[in-house]
């Protein structure tokens, strides 16, 4: 009987789903793992236990939760991005859990982030996940600061362009160019409900 001459990669590896070199150091790190998903349209972001007859969700967020708290529109930019993570920190810290480690799964790890900034939410609701002060973005780009400025300058440079690009703002009655106040009034609404 010969030798196998390829070896199959595990299912969840061949589809691109899990990395077992990292859920490896990640389950023998023996703390609760704070996981972010990025899809098209939304942040999900979970803490998760490790249990020998499987994973135990401790708590979950969707980031169409926030239309609860006055967030309308793009649940996956930086700051609903932010605002998804400060709210599953605040769970996570009623449930008591006070650490966790960042769990980013497949994604690259690259400065400013979308994980990351989800994070940062996290860990300005008081839990504790280590990350460097580097990776994150700067704080006027997680209020939408950016945001705001390009829809002012579509605006002014290319009103048709800016109807397209803006389109759910406007249909949902927010202006881009006050996002950032919107930002902090979703923030306030969500720290004051906990």
């Amino acid at each position: 009987m010969g030798k196998k001459r390829y070896r199959l990669p595990l299912k969840r590896r061949r589809e691109g789903i899990t990395n077992y070199y990292k859920r490896r150091k990640l389950i023998l790190s023996e703390k609760t793992r704070f996981i972010v998903r990025l899809t098209n349209r939304y942040v999900i972001i979970q803490l998760v236990d490790v249990h020998p007859k499987g994973d135990i969700t401790r708590v979950s967020v969707h980031s169409k939760e926030l239309e609860k708290y006055g967030w309308k529109v793009a649940y996956n930019n930086l700051p609903a991005t932010y605002l998804a993570g400060y709210l599953a920190g605040l769970k996570a810290l009623k449930e008591g859990i006070k650490e966790a480690i960042l769990d980013i799964g497949l994604r690259v790890s690259a400065k400013g982030a979308r994980v990351f900034v989800a994070a940062k939410g996290a860990i300005d609701a008081g839990l504790h996940i280590p990350l460097g002060e580097k990776i994150l973005p700067s704080e006027e780009r997680i209020r939408g600061q950016h945001i705001a400025d390009y829809a002012k300058l579509l605006k002014e440079t290319d009103p048709e362009r800016y109807e397209k690009q803006f389109s759910q703002y406007v249909k949902s009655g927010l202006d881009p160019e006050k996002l950032p106040s919107v930002f902090d009034i979703v923030l306030n609404n969500i720290k004051n409900s906990f």
